[in-house]
């Protein structure tokens, strides 16, 4: 049966009242965030269901409310007997659509009942059970790798679709391929060498879900997720002194415009309406190219592909956790030298003359020591 996908605003203190409903509609949800006073609910439910639900949620909130749906697909119907039984189907008279199967024998078919096909075979089904299954084999974790593209694949896929068609004939019309523009040898003869800003992208929940640290976080809360993510860059960028923008998806709200904030050294982007992460960074980076030396961190192969196209440096999400790690050694190491230098001793603080008879007494005091 088709299901809604929905996402409920309503009064914090509603949100029990709304939970049990969705509860009863054999729907599923949580809880996105609060703020106190208002909260939202994402999940799904039957449309069967959820059909009518908008105006009962505008009864029970006063006009507070509001539901959001869309057309998530497809699942297991949630009455299935019941309808099965309104509809009055019986297999058996299905002339159609039999369920039983045909079997040969001495060159002529009969049909066999669906129940007792099994009397009738000849080799082993492919089908098992869950008690035929070996123990364990049900227990395996699927352990899903980071997707990254080497530089010399992007390279020859680029080669094989933008360049394909052009021929001999025209390879001198050929561009540059990206890792020919991104190791580009400087002529330091002619003058000197131009200097653009470094600019880094992050896609920023692609990082998230990457790193499994982050992953985990932003199961239970996603913002949580994006806060640490958004320290880990701020610290990075002390080090790197590039800017940094941090890109976040805000295509799926709906009315949403475009927000550029700053968090501490760094740059924080949500999308517009209908706009994405990736379509955000591919713009960018083609609009800005020729100006600044870009690099972009994600794991998305398509948009490493794309990006790469236009000329930008990649960071995978592995790569970027590596240059924080390093980067947060060496702060710690700034930080302990400063400590260092910045030392004061009590000794320091007296006049001379207290000082050198502590010195003098300690000096007598190692003397008995060693006798």
């Amino acid at each position: 049966e088709p299901y809604y996908a929905f996402q409920l605003e309503l009064p914090d203190k509603m949100v029990g009242r709304a939970m049990t409903d969705i509860s009863k509609m054999n729907g599923t949800c949580k809880v996105l965030h609060t703020n106190g006073e208002t909260a939202v609910l994402a999940g799904s439910a039957p449309v069967a269901a959820m059909r009518n639900y908008q105006k009962e949620v505008t009864a029970y909130t006063k006009g507070l409310g509001r539901l959001f749906l869309s057309l998530k697909g497809y699942e297991t119907c949630h009455n299935s007997e019941e309808v099965i039984e309104s509809i009055g189907y019986d297999s058996d008279m299905d002339a159609e659509n039999p369920a039983g199967s045909v079997f040969c024998t001495h060159g002529a078919g009969f049909s066999v009942p669906w129940d007792k096909v099994k009397k009738y075979m000849h080799v082993e089904s492919y089908l098992r059970e869950k008690n035929d299954i070996p123990m364990g084999a049900s227990n395996k974790q699927t352990v899903s790798e980071e997707r990254w593209i080497s530089l010399e694949e992007i390279d020859r896929i680029i080669n094989k679709t933008y360049y394909g068609n052009q021929g001999k004939k025209s390879l001198w019309k050929r561009r540059k391929t990206a890792r020919e523009i991104y190791y580009e040898h400087a002529d330091y003869t002619s003058g000197q060498m131009e200097i653009k800003e470094e600019y880094l992208l992050v896609d920023g929940y692609n990082i998230i879900h990457a790193w499994p640290e982050l992953k985990e976080l932003a199961d239970g809360n996603i913002e949580s997720a994006r806060m640490k993510l958004l320290d880990s860059l701020s610290n990075y960028q002390w080090i790197r002194q590039c800017r940094i923008i941090v890109v976040f998806d805000a295509y799926r709200v709906q009315g949403h415009r475009e927000e550029i904030t700053d968090y501490h050294n760094i740059h924080i982007v949500y999308t517009k309406e209908a706009q994405t992460a990736d379509e955000y960074i591919e713009k960018f980076a083609r609009d800005n190219r020729k100006k600044y030396n870009i690099a972009v961190a994600t794991s998305d192969g398509l948009q490493q592909i794309i990006v790469r196209g236009a000329g930008c440096s990649l960071l995978s999400a592995r790569e970027l956790k590596a240059e924080i790690e390093e980067a947060n050694r060496r702060i710690m190491e700034i930080y302990q030298e400063i400590q260092e230098k910045d030392r004061n001793y009590l000794i320091d603080a007296l006049p001379d003359e207290a000082r050198r008879q502590i010195e003098a007494l300690v000096g007598k005091e190692n003397e008995t020591n060693n006798k």
